[in-house]
């Protein structure tokens, strides 16, 4: 969107790696509000899906979501796993979104 377009004036600006990571944590608090929403810790990747879409992110597929969920766990801004096999994320049920602090 804007930040692809605009990405040079970004980078003359100095703040483009600081709008990379504002997306980052915008999206691990938009999967945080499904989690909560749906008070399970087996999640389908479809509901993720279904909120990028509704962000506008209209040519996002399963693929591109299971991508994004496992580089947010592996970056450790979320704890559990993906289940390729049922299509769903499985959360740690003790911290499975951890504080902020911890990445900033």
């Amino acid at each position: 969107a804007v930040v692809s377009t605009q990405s040079t004036g970004f980078i003359r600006a100095g703040i483009y790696l600081i709008l990379e990571k504002l997306r980052v944590i915008t999206l691990r608090n938009l999967f945080k509000k499904i989690y909560i929403i749906t008070s399970s810790f087996q999640m389908d990747v479809a509901n993720f899906k279904n909120a990028l879409n509704w962000l506008g992110l209209e040519d996002v597929d399963l693929d591109d979501t299971e991508c994004v969920l496992a580089n947010m766990i592996n970056d450790g801004f979320i704890k559990g796993y993906l289940s390729e096999a049922h299509k769903k994320m499985v959360v740690s049920k003790v911290t499975a979104f951890p504080a902020l602090k911890d990445f900033l």
